[in-house]
């Protein structure tokens, strides 16, 4: 369970790094896993062009634009993930952040993703809540780390405490990314950090907070499993895309 100094830093910074939480057996079972849909082209995919990242490929005739990005709908390919996303283990964490009731949504994140080294594209600073609908956007998600995860081959940055920043709205652009020449943003971007982490460690991080990603610049794909969780009485919007799967209780 996390102590009261580990909830006070969620609460403070917005996210919180659970040292070598899976073990090494499952993040290799995870990987081989992962690498054969890949080789297999198994749907639903996300590819790079589709991403509409900084540097992502426009058209489908740009070099890397097949280049896959993400591995979709996770939970539903094996039950070897969606146990460990719903497991006991991970579920008594989230309850003390969320509440005694949480849901797992399978339609945000529930995804493996896979920065590939040629192709890939830098994430700009947004908050995830920005295209989601929930009665409140207050979700954690649980970003699981199959390999060591470094600013080189682009590890999550992240802003602490900006999950409790309100901004006015022309800090943002019309796709919700912070813009990084506003004068405005200059003293919430200098407190930018990296958040490195070994293979095996969890990252929990609030759907508010400001957080991006830079491009993979080593020659070996980066792989990482991302579930989104919220308190029962935070149902999604009906007819909203939030709501288009059922989810998940743990």
């Amino acid at each position: 369970m996390l102590t009261s100094e580990q909830l006070a830093d969620f609460q403070r910074h917005g996210y919180l790094v659970l040292p070598q939480f899976a073990t090494a057996e499952y993040c290799a079972q995870v990987l081989s896993f992962a690498k054969e849909q890949l080789n297999q082209n198994v749907a639903p995919l996300e590819l790079e062009m589709e991403t509409g990242y900084p540097g992502a490929p426009q058209t489908i005739h740009d070099q890397g634009a097949e280049t896959v990005r993400r591995l979709l709908h996770v939970s539903l390919r094996t039950p070897m993930i969606a146990n460990w996303a719903t497991s006991a283990s991970l579920a008594g964490r989230l309850k003390q952040l969320l509440g005694k009731n949480v849901i797992l949504s399978q339609v945000h994140h529930n995804c493996i993703m896979t920065k590939q080294p040629r192709f890939s594209s830098v994430t700009g600073w947004h908050r995830d809540s920005r295209y989601w609908h929930f009665q409140r956007p207050e979700l954690i998600s649980a970003w699981l780390a199959l390999r060591d995860e470094t600013v080189e081959n682009g590890c999550l940055l992240v802003i602490p405490g900006s999950h409790h920043v309100q901004l006015d709205p022309d800090a943002l652009d019309t796709a919700q990314f912070l813009k990084t020449d506003h004068p405005a943003n200059q003293a919430l971007l200098a407190q930018a950090i990296a958040v490195p982490l070994k293979a095996g460690d969890v990252l929990l991080f609030s759907s508010n907070l400001f957080h991006a990603a830079g491009k993979n610049q080593t020659t070996q794909t980066k792989f990482s499993m991302v579930f989104t969780y919220r308190a029962a009485d935070n149902p999604p919007v009906s007819g909203s895309r939030s709501a288009s799967l059922p989810e998940l209780t743990i």
